[in-house]
């Protein structure tokens, strides 16, 4: 064999370990990474609404998509909400009584249940009880549309997909969440009286007395109306999940559960910017 031959075969052999890390090209910052995909996601966010918003503008309009998907969210979505309004209701009911028993003011127990109810209570659960139920649902049907290629067969038939897809089903999320929040109030307001009235009787009357005395449309009004804000978020996160995902049957699945942890991670987030903006609005 050559010194030719022996010299082209060394080049050819994989260098030492130390001298392969050194020469390797180095890695990217994680947390580098994570904050350009963070920024990048709110940026495709933001074209996606304003797509979404610029299409809900313009005719034709789907009355009868936006009025399928009130049904959608609103109706089917009513007895969860009831439901969980009227848990909340009777847990309050007892842990309030526990509370105000001992420092001597079981009189305000009617006022202490109404106010609760209302004020935070009754929308943040409705918004995370949609969350769950509405941005689930959502996100994996407009999900298994988009692997299916049928969103794309929308388009090609000169049909906007953001006008059919997108803003029917956010308008209807955001009209449907305070009329489920007014449902959940009620059902709270009601089950916290049949409590009550099991430990120590009271009249309706009383009870509706004593927990709005005092009280106006200031109090009832901003609390119920910000979960249309809810509406939003849940509707906006849960059709952007839904129409850029990829993968089969996999994408669904990450599109469902990321539509419902990011709406109720959002909801969580903006309720508490709201509050703020509530007290400072309407002292």
């Amino acid at each position: 064999m050559s010194d030719s031959t022996v010299r082209a075969a060394a080049a050819l052999e994989p260098p030492l370990p130390g001298l392969r890390t050194a020469l390797a090209p180095p890695t990217l910052n994680p947390s580098k990474g994570v904050i350009t995909e963070f920024l990048e996601w709110f940026g495709d966010l933001g074209i996606f609404f304003w797509r979404v918003l610029r299409a809900a503008v313009t005719p034709p309009f789907e009355f009868r998509e936006l009025f399928r998907q009130l049904d959608e969210v609103g109706s089917k979505s009513l007895p969860l909400v009831a439901l969980a309004g009227a848990a909340i209701g009777v847990v309050l009911s007892m842990e309030t009584r526990y509370s105000l028993t001992r420092f001597g003011a079981k009189s305000l127990l009617p006022a202490a249940i109404a106010f609760s109810v209302i004020h935070d209570i009754g929308p943040i659960i409705t918004g995370l009880v949609a969350s769950g139920r509405v941005g689930a649902g959502i996100g994996a049907e407009l999900a298994s549309m988009k692997v299916s290629e049928q969103v794309d067969a929308i388009e090609a038939s000169a049909v906007n997909p953001y006008r059919l897809l997108a803003s029917t089903r956010i308008l209807a999320c955001i009209i449907m969440l305070p009329l489920l929040t007014l449902a959940a109030d009620f059902c709270a307001l009601l089950m916290g009286w049949v409590a009550m009235t099991l430990v120590e009787p009271i009249s309706l009357h009383q009870f509706v007395n004593s927990g709005f005395k005092g009280t106006g449309f200031n109090d009832f009004l901003p609390p119920t109306f910000k979960t249309a804000v809810f509406g939003l978020i849940i509707g906006l996160t849960a059709c952007f999940q839904g129409m850029r995902t990829k993968g089969g049957a996999e994408g669904v699945g990450r599109a469902a559960t990321s539509s419902v942890v990011l709406s109720s991670l959002f909801v969580i987030l903006v309720d508490v910017v709201l509050v703020k903006v509530i007290i400072i609005l309407f002292p």
